[in-house]
C-alpha cells in the first residue's frame, strides 16, 4: 500500500520569504550577505540588507586583520591595537544581533541597521543597484 502526501504538507514555494532572507542575509556576516545578494535579486529590500551585512562586516573583518597585523609588528605597544580590536568586535556582536531584531521587525523590509546605519546605507546601496 503507497501513500501520497498531501498538499498541504508540501512548501507553498521554493523560495524564502522576505522576512527570512532579510534576517539571513545578517546570519553569517559578509558570507550570507554575499549570498543573500545574489539569491534575493527580484527583492530590493533583501538585496539591501544582503549589500549592507557585505559593507559592514566586511570593513570589520578587514579592520580587525589591520588592527591585527599592525599590532603584532609593535611588540608592547600591540597592546593597544588589540584593544581595539577588541572593541571593533563588541561593536560588531552589538550590531549584528540589532540587525537581525530590526529586520524580523519590520518584516524584512529596507531598514538602516542600527547605529551605523547612516554611514553604511550610502554604500549599501550602491553595491545592491549593481547586482542585476
Amino acid at each position: 500500500m503507497t501513500f501520497s502526501e498531501s498538499p498541504m504538507n508540501q512548501p507553498q514555494s521554493a523560495g524564502l520569504d522576505k522576512k527570512t532572507s532579510a534576517i539571513l542575509s545578517y546570519a553569517l556576516g559578509w558570507l550570507t550577505g554575499i549570498i543573500f545578494l545574489f539569491v534575493g535579486k527580484k527583492d530590493p529590500d533583501v538585496k539591501f540588507h544582503a549589500a549592507q551585512s557585505i559593507v559592514f562586516f566586511g570593513a570589520v573583518s578587514v579592520l580587525n586583520v589591520v588592527l591585527s597585523v599592525v599590532g603584532s609588528l609593535l611588540g608592547a605597544l600591540g597592546i593597544i591595537f588589540s584593544l581595539a580590536g577588541l572593541v571593533v568586535g563588541v561593536l560588531a556582536l552589538v550590531v549584528w544581533i540589532m540587525s537581525m531584531i530590526q529586520a524580523n521587525n519590520t518584516g524584512g523590509v529596507r531598514a538602516e541597521m542600527p547605529i551605523v546605519g547612516k554611514y553604511v546605507a550610502p554604500y549599501a546601496d550602491r553595491l545592491a543597484n549593481s547586482v542585476q
